[in-house]
């Protein structure tokens, strides 16, 4: 333990010496949770007719099977009461390729605005989306039509 001396004055003393003992290493303040962040909850009326809210929640690295991306997730309501994820997985290797073929890389918003797209995909095309959430990919097969769809 450090010991660091505090000095001080006193009306019947002249100097007055007071001692606070701290951990040489140790962090002043435990690690704190993540903070809850405001969600700009918006709207997207489906071709199925259902009128779903959602928001944007986290991006991470993430690995399915040996094929490494990113994975967004997005917070999902059909009725205002329930919310559920839904995990769109970008493929890093299609990425790639899209790359080499076209001569320039997709940018981090580019690349959220494909998963972003693949969502509302989803949205037109299941009609029980709350009851079973699909696994929804962003890779070859479905990426040259995405990134045409968003003029890339």
């Amino acid at each position: 333990m450090a010991r660091i001396l505090l000095y001080g004055s006193d009306a019947r003393t002249s100097r007055q010496a007071w001692t606070v003992d701290t951990a040489g290493l140790a962090l002043n303040n435990p690690c704190m949770p993540r903070p809850e962040a405001a969600h700009r909850v918006k709207s997207y009326s489906a071709a199925t007719g259902y009128v779903y809210q959602y928001y944007f929640y986290e991006v991470e690295k993430s690995k399915r099977g040996a094929a490494a991306g990113t994975e967004y997730v997005y917070m999902v309501s059909v009725d205002r009461k329930h919310v559920f994820p839904v995990r769109i997985f970008v493929n890093k290797d299609a990425l790639e390729k899209w790359s080499a073929r076209s001569g320039r890389e997709f940018t981090g918003t580019e690349e959220y605005a494909l998963a972003k797209m693949r969502l509302f995909q989803a949205f037109d095309e299941v009609t029980e989306f709350s009851a079973k959430t699909p696994d929804l990919l962003v890779d070859e097969s479905n990426l040259e039509a995405l990134s045409a769809e968003l003029d890339l």
